[in-house]
């Protein structure tokens, strides 16, 4: 069974908060809308319901032509994009330190 999405534990699992957090997690890369599709676990059809949304509220970004590929990126410039980077951290921090208290625990019942 395939792990849900921290952001999706948070807000509910919608497509959009699928393709939010996949986004956040590869934050540094662009994709085309066949790799976002594909890597956030939606269908393409999805993606392009939700496609204009993402670009009218400058989410993403176009970044380059790759042959007839348009690749896009999160806009990291956005004040509220900022702040979902910022969820999205404390999440995986919070996600980190419970685990690892709970190897520490395992450690001490070893001992």
């Amino acid at each position: 069974m395939e792990a849900k999405p921290l952001l999706a534990n948070l807000l509910g699992d919608s497509p959009t908060v699928r393709v939010l957090d996949y986004l956040l997690t590869e934050r540094e890369l662009d994709f085309s809308i066949t790799d976002m599709a594909k890597n956030s676990g939606i269908g393409r059809a999805t993606l392009y319901r939700m496609w204009d949304d993402l670009i009218k509220n400058e989410i993403i970004v176009h970044t380059r032509d790759v042959g007839k590929a348009k690749l896009y990126r999160l806009n990291k410039g956005k004040p509220e994009v900022k702040k979902l980077i910022e969820i999205d951290d404390m999440l995986i921090l919070g996600e980190l330190k419970k685990k690892a208290g709970s190897k520490d625990k395992h450690k001490k019942m070893e001992i």
